[in-house]
């Protein structure tokens, strides 16, 4: 996983961390995030496509996505005395870089196993 890819990954998880902690049952909320998402997903859809190019599924659903993340992180953060995206509960910071951060262990550590074993399966050809 390319380090674009990664940073991307972490946004995701921080929004989660930060919904699990700070969620808002409001329809009317989470229906106002859908709408956002599908106008601006789409704007950004037309944008973004060249005749005869095909777009990846995944680069498609990140454009949507990311309006709803936007859209329902903004309204869910109002009013919980928030700086900039962060929480004013260090603990609730914590929680959020601590997530992030097992998540790049983790693919720090999947990466060097992935390079042992390509290394160890071509010694093993070369025997």
């Amino acid at each position: 996983m390319k380090t674009p890819k990664i940073i991307l990954w972490c946004y995701l998880i921080w929004y989660f961390s930060m919904m699990s902690i700070y969620f808002e049952p409001s329809l009317k909320l989470w229906a106002s995030a859908l709408g956002i998402s599908f106008i601006i997903g789409f704007a950004l859809i037309l944008s973004t496509s060249q005749q005869g190019i095909h777009q990846d599924v995944w680069i498609k659903i990140r454009l949507f996505l990311f309006p709803f993340c936007v859209s329902s992180y903004s309204a869910t953060i109002k009013g919980h005395d928030f700086i900039l995206l962060f929480p004013n509960n260090i603990t609730h910071v914590l929680i959020g870089v601590l997530n992030c951060t097992m998540f790049v262990v983790l693919i720090w550590i999947i990466k060097r196993l992935y390079k042992f074993s390509k290394k160890e399966a071509l010694n093993q050809l070369a025997k």
